[in-house]
């Protein structure tokens, strides 16, 4: 199973101020340019959703993530999901294993934060590709939730967006 941890993070390494909004993003959305987002999105058969990330999608209006599996990890019940979206109650790695006899590939880990601490503290994700947007944010989510130990990454790729964004991707070294 390859895991994904696809992120836009500010340059202080934050991926949201602390009352969890997207507001700091909106200037850098709407436009001709995706990023890389759809050819990112067609390559992954499921999505890793921290309880916090996954209500803040359902107010997107249309779900997201049609026609991925999601996991929600959360120790709440969820309330009518969209079609396709399972409670995660269990470890990173048991969710893995789940999705490992689903024969599932490619998972992006949308986030949060601690999430994604919980998924590199296990060392679970393979690839990062961090979209760093030229914005200072000073406090608020961390982009891992202060969780993990030392971890080596090769650096695979980078691209310069004219809107200033840098999107960075990098490799969990063996």
């Amino acid at each position: 199973m390859h895991i994904v941890y696809y992120v836009a993070s500010s340059v202080d390494g934050f991926i949201g101020p602390p009352d969890g909004s997207l507001d700091w993003l909106a200037r850098f959305e709407g436009g001709a340019e995706d990023y890389g987002y759809a050819k990112f999105y067609g390559s992954v058969d499921a999505v890793l959703l921290g309880r916090k990330t996954y209500e803040q999608s359902l107010g997107f209006g249309k779900w997201p993530y049609e026609g991925k599996r999601c996991w929600v990890f959360s120790r709440q019940k969820l309330d009518a999901p969209p079609a396709g979206v399972a409670l995660a109650t269990g470890s990173p790695r048991e969710v893995v294993s789940e999705m490992q006899r689903a024969h599932l590939r490619r998972a992006w880990l949308v986030g949060g934060g601690e999430l994604a601490g919980a998924f590199r503290a296990e060392e679970l994700i393979a690839e990062y590709i961090i979209s760093v947007i030229p914005v200072m944010l000073g406090k608020g989510v961390q982009l891992f939730g202060g969780n993990g130990a030392h971890e080596a990454l090769t650096l695979v790729e980078s691209q310069r967006y004219a809107s200033g964004i840098v999107q960075l991707r990098y490799v969990r070294e063996k």
